[in-house]
């Protein structure tokens, strides 16, 4: 239940934000066609935010959903939705009689980061816990394709435009008259506190385009109280800094997003940037230093551990919260009170320098002791990757040896269970080598890569990469033909990705009906459940639709009404609901094979959601038979 009413708040006060961008005047200035379109894209999250806003508590299928998940994805489009807000305040009227104008380059570079941000905020919505309907997820994957679009078009990280507004992150505009821009949020129960903290930080960069504070003042960060009313403000000549604000220093800020560092590296120059988005420089293909535009000399990344350390002792101090709860030599326990692990870190530091050694057994012995490490606490997954293995054991996947193969997968698998460490493992280019031992390496390999991308596929955001790599027909594959371990496996990272709409067609295309349906009609019936709950993933989606009507699967579904669990029965009956409704033809072959009786005792006996979903099977048939 209180999933569904933060839910239910969240949309709504989106809705106000996408309400709040309508009023925004765009009819003239520099970015005049800018603002257009990126208001009439934002128009279009209307109707999807509608059917989340309606869509009531007691109507759900997932009513194990906890209300942090269901803020996760509302957060994140809040924070797109207030920058967005934010620019178009900055932008609309814009006028400038200098094409160099670092305010106007600036303004042109942030459209590019606003649409890549809300386009990425729509991937993490989850469409089937909110029983989005198909018209609407259409809609919504066409704004998506049309954002990913206006990001290209607005050019890679190396234009021009983007390199002068790194260089020159405080040169003044025209006006100088110094303002000030408050992003204040209306409280959304349960969750209002983090959108609060969140738009803080994803709106710094615009707060800097309208600013014309000088380094030294920095950003003010409002430390308020816990009604959740939050204020972000850049000082102005006539305007002194409150007692409630926190300023952060300016050397913590990454020059490309300008938002605190959490994972700073070193690039070739000396050039101190956050991991995540100097590592999407170089992957745009870039060879230059983003701030001195000095070619680099390699692209290999430093962690600068004294920063970070600085940064970590910074954000105690001030009641920050940090990732790994990493500083000094020190981890932070769940108690909030810290322990010594130098002693440790020196250690692991030692392992990992011999995964380089020239000879095969002292590296086996080392990737070895470090899967057997990463699999024994959450401390350890943090230190480990801390020292900086994941982009070494990356490379191992490649090796020759099969065991160095299977310790170096079984060890990111173990890596991967702490969240922070997902980022680490995309960043370094995990992926590709990943799926090519899906494909060909030892059963046990396959069987840990497929839990790896499992434990992936847990970012939203991953799930997209991953169902883009190749990895669903190698998953596929490994459902019809591997150990039943690795069966298993397959089938619980397909669930998973195919929860991502884009990844439906893929797995329809690998062949992942046929294999469902064998596994259904096995008389073992050892994986059916796991057959069931992926076929009622894919079932809203129109081709998967034909398919699974194509391949006969309606009469296997018909007997397990009959014969099944009654978890077994509950999924069956909502593939079917989703395979007849709307669909005549289906429904009649239904009422065929007499699917009525089981229906009608599935009412009776069923569980909660098995009853309904007999119900309106059963309501259906009977509008089919009125004349």
């Amino acid at each position: 239940m209180a999933a569904g009413v933060v839910a239910d708040a969240s949309a709504a006060f989106l809705l106000r934000l996408v309400h709040d961008i309508f009023a925004v005047n765009v009819a003239a200035g520099v970015f005049k066609k800018d603002c257009t379109d990126l208001v009439r894209r934002i128009a279009l999250f209307t109707h999807l935010l509608e059917e989340i806003r309606d869509f009531g508590p007691s109507d759900s299928d997932h009513d194990h959903a906890s209300s942090s998940s269901d803020s996760s994805w509302s957060d994140d489009l809040a924070i797109s939705l207030q920058a967005a807000k934010l620019l178009l305040s900055a932008a609309s009227g814009y006028q400038s009689v200098n094409s160099s104008d670092g305010t106007a380059k600036r303004i042109s570079f942030q459209f590019q980061c606003v649409t890549w941000k809300l386009e990425k905020s729509l991937s993490k919505i989850p469409f089937d816990q909110f029983q989005i309907s198909e018209e609407v997820q259409e809609q919504i994957s066409l704004v998506r394709a049309q954002l990913r679009r206006a990001t290209e078009r607005y050019g890679s990280l190396n234009s021009s435009k983007v390199s002068n507004a790194i260089s020159h992150p405080l040169e003044k505009g025209r006006d100088s008259n110094n303002h000030e821009i408050s992003a204040k949020m209306d409280t959304v129960p349960e969750n209002r506190g983090a959108l609060r903290h969140a738009a803080v930080e994803e709106t710094k960069v615009l707060e800097r385009v309208n600013s014309s504070s000088t380094p030294s003042e920095a950003f003010l960060l409002n430390e308020s109280d816990s009604k959740g009313q939050g204020n972000l403000a850049t000082k102005g000549t006539d305007q002194t800094k409150k007692p409630d604000t926190l300023v952060i220093p300016v050397d913590y800020l990454c020059p490309i997003s300008l938002e605190l560092m959490r994972d700073p590296v070193i690039v070739a120059t000396g050039q101190t940037y956050e991991r995540s988005y100097i590592q999407r420089w170089i992957d745009c293909g870039n060879v230059t230093c983003p701030k001195t535009q000095q070619k680099l000399k390699n692209l290999t990344l430093t962690p600068n551990y004294v920063l970070r350390n600085l940064i970590s002792q910074w954000c105690t101090r001030h009641n920050i919260e940090q990732q790994s709860g990493l500083a000094n030599g020190r981890l932070k326990k769940s108690d909030r009170s810290f322990r010594d692990v130098s002693g440790d870190m020196a250690a692991i530091q030692a392992l990992v320098s011999k995964l380089s050694s020239r000879c095969l057994e002292e590296r086996r012995a080392a990737v070895a002791e470090i899967r057997s490490l990463s699999k024994r606490s959450t401390d350890n997954r943090i230190l480990i990757a801390d020292a900086g293995v994941v982009p070494v054991l990356v490379n191992l996947l490649t090796a020759d040896d099969v065991l160095l193969q299977e310790h170096a997968v079984t060890s990111i698998l173990n890596l991967s269970i702490f969240e922070n460490n997902k980022s680490l493992i995309m960043l370094a280019g995990a992926i590709p080598s990943i799926v090519q031992i899906l494909r060909a390496g030892s059963m046990e390999a396959r069987e840990n890569a497929a839990a790896t991308l499992f434990s992936l596929s847990l970012a939203d955001e991953n799930k997209i990469i991953i169902g883009t790599s190749g990895a669903i027909p190698a998953l596929v594959d490994l459902l019809q033909h591997g150990s039943t371990r690795g069966k298993k496996d397959a089938a619980t990272a397909l669930f998973n990705l195919c929860i991502y709409q884009g990844n439906k067609g893929r797995a329809v295309r690998a062949g992942i009906i046929t294999a469902l349906l064998k596994m259904l009609t096995d008389s073992r019936n050892c994986m059916v459940d796991e057959a069931l709950t992926i076929l009622s993933v894919l079932a809203s989606n129109h081709d998967a639709k034909t398919a699974i009507v194509k391949a006969s699967t309606i009469p296997v579904l018909i007997d397990l009404l009959r014969t099944g669990l009654p978890r077994n029965k509950e999924n069956a009956a909502a593939i079917l609901l989703c395979l007849c409704k709307r669909d005549s033809e289906n429904l009649a072959c239904l009422s065929r094979l007499g699917a009525a009786i089981p229906l009608t005792e599935l009412t009776k006996s069923g569980t909660e959601r098995a009853k309904r979903k007999a119900t309106s099977l059963l309501e259906h048939l009977r509008k089919l038979q009125q004349p």
